[in-house]
């Protein structure tokens, strides 16, 4: 089974005109990626974020984390769960790849814990 990362690699990778085989793949995933692993998210390497701004002109979005936010391991592992776009993390912000993530994420006014209890917390009245 192949990982979102790797299909989304592919595309960037064809996008750009750049070979895709076995050998540029492995690489790009672990230039691009923080997380190479399938379970892991979709965060971006700053390398990964220069490609697709510079290179790919791909539109993104950017989110400041309120001025007394502390980002702790667990919001980083938020994150992955929720993020399901490309997106970077920063001590200040993060950026995103997807219009309506960035739209529920600015409801949130960059408070990603009040996102992710919110979230949880829908998850388990749907159930």
């Amino acid at each position: 089974m192949k990982t979102n990362k790797e299909s989304l690699t592919k595309v960037f990778l064809r996008t750009a005109n750049i070979s895709i085989n076995e050998v540029t793949v492995s690489q790009y995933l672990s230039d691009w990626w923080q997380n190479t692993r399938i379970e892991g998210g979709l965060r971006l390497t700053d390398e990964g974020l220069m490609f697709i701004t510079d290179t790919l002109q791909l539109q993104t979005y950017e989110i400041p984390f309120p001025k007394d936010f502390k980002l702790t391991s667990q919001i980083i592992i938020f994150l992955d769960r929720l993020i399901d776009c490309p997106y970077w993390l920063g001590l200040h912000g993060l950026i995103v790849t997807d219009e309506r993530k960035a739209v529920e994420l600015h409801l949130f006014s960059g408070d990603i814990r009040k996102y992710g209890l919110t979230k949880a917390m829908n998850r388990q009245d749907n159930t």
